[in-house]
């Protein structure tokens, strides 16, 4: 499945650090896609992909102290479609 993730960081300082000492700490199922920031450096869009929603929410407890996530199923577009198709 892919995601949406918008991340608002409650401390920068604290994010940068703990990324540049950990990494992202994904679970080995979920996998970073990309990733665009605000020009304020307060959001951070990623995509990222995961079997399901709970396996995503594994990493997402792992930086919920410091980061507060909305997480939205998405599909790409060629799939939304293709799927309209087949139910028309």
């Amino acid at each position: 499945m892919l995601f949406m993730v918008v991340e608002r960081f409650k401390d920068r300082r604290l994010t940068a650090e703990r990324f540049r000492r950990n990494g992202r700490m994904l679970p080995e199922d979920v996998t970073y896609d990309a990733s665009w920031m605000v020009l304020d450096g307060g959001r951070c869009f990623q995509v990222m992909e995961a079997p399901d929603q709970e396996t995503l929410m594994t990493w997402v407890r792992r930086w919920d102290d410091i980061v507060d996530f909305e997480v939205v199923p998405v599909l790409t577009s060629q799939q939304y479609w293709a799927s309209t198709e087949q139910s028309a």
